[in-house]
Formats: structure tokens, sequence, C-alpha cells
């Protein structure tokens, strides 16, 4: 692509920051598709990304702001269906974009996608995590996460996410997407859409 696609990032909080942008940039690199992310929301949970991106968008109709070519927004799941969060997004962002926007929806929490390829998670803190089944329990996943930094002889000192990049880039996508259906709907869309882009470039 001649220039690099821009894609604006509303996420709730820093854990899904530190996961989503390397994980943009890698899923951007095995498609072959130069990319520029620009970090618009990362603080303040859920209600607050929403109504970051409705300030963006509102910024953008009135030509104060450059529409990205793809919006990621990041929120957790919750327990909640896909679908359901999905559709959350879609009406937050309105009529005039959807086809720009993937929605990011780690389910129950952001937390699981960090644990989600146990195997490469040992490679690079050195203690492979027990997930178990899905609990809805708020910090549930945030403390698996934190034992298992500090089981693998680290301090986690901003509770495992620090470790972030690196587990992105060691872990096996495929196994991980088995084992977290989210992360799957995730990456299948961001892919189908930079091939998409790709392909309106060529």
């Amino acid at each position: 692509m001649s220039e690099p696609l821009i894609i604006d990032l509303f996420v709730e909080d820093r854990a899904h920051e530190e996961f989503l942008k390397p994980l943009l940039f890698r899923i951007a690199a095995e498609e072959q598709v130069a990319v520029k992310v620009r970090v618009r929301s990362a603080r303040g949970g859920h209600a607050r990304a929403g109504k970051e991106l409705q300030l963006f968008l509102r910024l953008i109709q009135k030509g104060v702001e450059e529409c990205p070519d793809l919006f990621v927004v990041g929120i957790d799941g919750n327990c909640e269906r896909f679908t359901k969060k999905r559709d959350q997004i879609a009406t937050a962002t309105g009529e005039a974009i959807p086809a720009k926007v993937i929605a990011a929806c780690p389910d129950p929490h952001v937390e699981c996608w960090y644990l989600a390829d146990p195997d490469s998670f040992q490679q690079v803190v050195g203690y492979r995590p027990t997930v178990g089944k899905t609990k809805c329990a708020r910090d549930h996943y945030k403390t698996i996460l934190a034992n298992a930094v500090r089981q693998g002889g680290y301090p986690p000192t901003l509770g495992g996410i620090e470790f972030a990049a690196e587990l992105v880039t060691a872990m096996d996508l495929y196994r991980a997407s088995k084992n977290d259906p989210s992360l799957k709907a995730f990456l299948g869309d961001l892919r189908a859409k930079l091939r998409q882009a790709k392909r309106r470039d060529e």
C-alpha cells in the first residue's frame, strides 16, 4: 500500500491498549499491510471509551478530525454474547461507518487473551497458567494473570500487562483462537478488513 492504513484504537483501559496495539501490528505485518495505530482512548472504562468514540465521530462529521481507515473498539465482553457487544458498538458508532469498525470484545475480560495460549505464556514468563472454565467474577482472570507472573519469578508490577508485547509476539494465534472464541472472532474480522483495504489499494 502506498500510505499506511490509519487505525484508531478506542479501548477501556491500559490492559487492552498494551495487548491490542502490538497485536494490530503483528496481524498487519502477516497480511503485508503497513499500518499506523493511533490510541484515541485507553482510560476510564467501557463508558468512557464509548463517549470518547462518539465525541470523535462528531468531530469527524464537522470536519475537525479526519476519518481513519479503521476503528478498533476494545471493551470487555463481561459474559455477554459477542453479538450483543458488537451491536452495542455498532449503535455507538451509528450508521455512517459500520464497515470501518472492528469489535475487540474479550470474553469475559481482556486478561483471558493474555492467557489464551498457555504454552507460549510459559515460554515468555516461565510458568504455565491453568485457566479453567469461564468465570464472570470481575477480578478472576486478573488474579490468575498476576499469580502466573509471580510464579514465573517476576514481580507483577503491572499485574502482568507488562508482558503484553512479548506474549503477542510469541503467541500461537491458531491455538489461542481455538481456546478463546472471542479472540478468534476479532482476528477473523481484523484480517478480513485488512485484506479488503489491501485489495482497494491494488
